[in-house]
């Protein structure tokens, strides 16, 4: 397992511990250490919290001088045998944390309630799983996403389909908060407004927190569109690093996808031009997705009568060309096997063939 490496201050391994009383500079939580005599907080937590925060991460790796800590968010534990970690939260009476639930699907960790390019808005919000999370950690709860009833349990931190039996991995983490440091610092960029493009000119953007595609600032990652744009005409199958405050990052042409050093967190890109037509990584125009319907007919996917467009699917493709994704209509859900280019009704299994037609 790989854990980013930080460099922290070694005081709170060694001797001489000072009590704290609680957190300060306004933040709600504090992460702490202990070497089985007493809690002590961790100096420049928020290092921490960043990371934690976000559902991709799988823990962190701190220097202590000669010593190196390394912390598994999903268990909370320390990889380094007597030492002892914890999150505490520190709460005005009446407020609750702001906490995300978010679930593994074939390529990105998703927040249940959000709709992204190839899944179905679910039934419940993470502030809904968070209720029955309260009510009891160890227990199980059923919802249903279209047709599909899926069953969620909190012991195991695992989805699992009811029609097919597939399990995928639930993730619980807190959402960061400008109270201790603004999101522009972590690897998630502030939501931009649309930007003014000139004749030929062309937008680029990144599926941000919730499904939104959020265009690439200069003043947040030190490269905006028309940088991008720059680079892009130079090499359209190279790639690109930049840095925000945080994290650097690797933004792939040939893939059409960013992807976070440190944790490894990949999120789709696009490419759009200032008439707002959706381009691709080869200049030309996106191809179209199809598959073969009642009567042998040819039908294009379209939002028009289901949860995916044909762009939605390329946007898949282009990260992942053996990937699987899932969508649904008013009655089923389907997978769509981009491998095999087949579709199949996960009710009555169903498979039909799926073509890719270059425009």
């Amino acid at each position: 397992m790989y854990f980013p490496h930080y460099n922290m201050d070694s005081r709170l391994l060694m001797g001489g511990w000072q009590e704290t009383p609680g957190p300060v500079n306004g933040k709600h939580y504090e992460w702490q250490v202990s070497n089985g005599h007493q809690w002590k907080p961790i100096d420049n937590d928020h290092v921490i919290e960043t990371h934690y925060c976000q559902p991709g991460a799988k823990g962190i790796t701190i220097n202590f001088d000669e010593m190196k800590v390394s912390i598994d968010f999903d268990k909370l534990e320390t990889l380094t045998p007597g030492l002892k970690v914890q999150r505490v939260s520190f709460l005005p009476r009446g407020q609750t944390e702001d906490v995300g639930w978010y679930f593994r699907d074939d390529q990105l960790w998703c927040e249940y309630g959000s709709q992204s390019s190839s899944t179905l808005s679910s039934s419940i919000s993470s502030r809904d799983i968070e209720h029955q999370f309260s009510l009891n950690p160890r227990g199980t709860f059923s919802f249903t996403v279209g047709s599909t009833t899926y069953s969620l349990d909190f012991s195991t931190m695992t989805q699992t389909n009811c029609i097919t039996g597939l399990n995928r991995n639930v993730r619980r983490r807190p959402k960061f908060t400008s109270s201790a440091q603004s999101l522009s610092s972590t690897s998630v960029f502030p939501a931009a407004s649309s930007s003014q493009l000139s004749d030929g000119g062309y937008k680029w953007e990144f599926m941000g927190d919730e499904g939104r595609w959020t265009e690439y600032k200069a003043h947040i990652c030190s490269y905006d569109s028309a940088a991008i744009e720059r680079q892009y005409q130079l090499n359209p199958q190279g790639q690109i690093n930049f840095r925000t405050k945080k994290f650097s990052y690797t933004l792939d042409f040939s893939k059409m996808c960013q992807v976070n050093d440190s944790i490894g967190t990949t999120r789709a890109v696009r490419r759009t031009a200032d008439d707002g037509s959706q381009q691709n990584s080869s200049l030309g125009s996106v191809p179209r997705w199809q598959f073969r319907d009642i009567g042998r007919s040819w039908t294009d996917y379209s939002k028009a009568n289901s949860t995916i467009s044909s762009q939605d699917i390329e946007l898949q493709y282009q990260q992942n060309p053996s990937g699987i994704i899932t969508f649904a209509t008013n009655e089923f859900s389907y997978e769509l096997n981009l491998a095999a280019m087949t579709q199949r009704n996960l009710s009555t299994n169903t498979t039909r063939p799926v073509r890719r037609l270059n425009q």
